[in-house]
């Protein structure tokens, strides 16, 4: 296995990371909360750039990964400054985003304050302000004066050990909503989401699609995919989506 290599950036935090040399527009990858670029997402569109010779870049943010970072310092604003520096030093030109959970919300961020660098943007089960609509509202009193008081609360998970929640995160997050404000999105976008999604409710999804605004914005459902959307149809789903985007956005 190839490793992988390291930016410093602007923020001094060291992101690790990998990318394919090739044609562009470059496909950039950006992974959800805890998540990491070795994902079974990350590596088949890596494979996919492989092989049609584009472009492509993966990443962990700080504090996820082998990335460097305390992830309890760490918090939506970082991540997103982090996905700039990465796209800053690391890829020329166009860019087509291709945000999974939390990176959903990342790219929403990226396509919001740098429209004429994406080209086309593909979210998968995509988590706009989910620490404040899914988290901060979903606490109880207790949990809330828990958070305030100790600065970390901790939530159960499906996938490992309980989730650590900061204050900063929190606070954070609330910085960078996006379904609050108007959301201007000039570029192709398709958004991916399962209805057998546990941890992101197609009520996001549906939300996502009434509150941005733009000329080519199309959501598919997909019956029974749950929130990874990494089975066999998921991933053509997802290549599916990155080359019609590409093909729309005439770059």
């Amino acid at each position: 296995m190839v490793e992988a290599a390291y930016l410093d950036t602007p923020q001094g935090r060291r992101l690790a990371y990998h990318r394919t040399r090739g044609t562009g527009p470059c496909v950039v990858f950006l992974g959800g909360f805890r998540s990491d670029m070795t994902g079974t997402k990350a590596q088949h569109l890596e494979d996919w750039a492989r092989a049609r010779g584009r472009a492509f870049l993966r990443f962990d943010y700080s504090g996820h990964g082998v990335s460097g970072g305390d992830f309890l310092t760490l918090g939506i604003g970082d991540w997103a400054e982090d996905a700039r520096a990465a796209i800053a030093a690391l890829t020329e030109g166009p860019l087509i985003l291709v945000g999974s959970s939390m990176g959903g919300w990342i790219s929403l961020l990226l396509a919001r304050g740098m429209p004429e660098r994406v080209a086309g943007l593909v979210t998968i089960a995509a988590a706009p302000d989910f620490t404040e609509d899914a988290m901060w509202d979903g606490f109880d009193a207790a949990q809330k004066a828990a958070l305030l008081a100790d600065g970390v609360v901790h939530l159960p998970s499906d996938y490992g050990a309980p989730y650590p929640i900061t204050r900063h995160l929190i606070e954070s997050g609330r910085a960078n909503l996006v379904l609050r404000d108007p959301l201007t999105l000039p570029m192709p976008v398709r958004c991916l989401h399962g209805t057998a999604d546990a941890d992101v409710a197609e009520a996001v999804a549906l939300r996502l699609l009434a509150h941005a605004e733009g000329p080519d914005i199309r959501l598919t459902l997909v019956k029974g995919a749950d929130h990874r959307f990494s089975g066999p149809e998921e991933l053509a789903l997802i290549v599916a989506a990155v080359e019609d985007v590409t093909a729309r956005s005439g770059r």
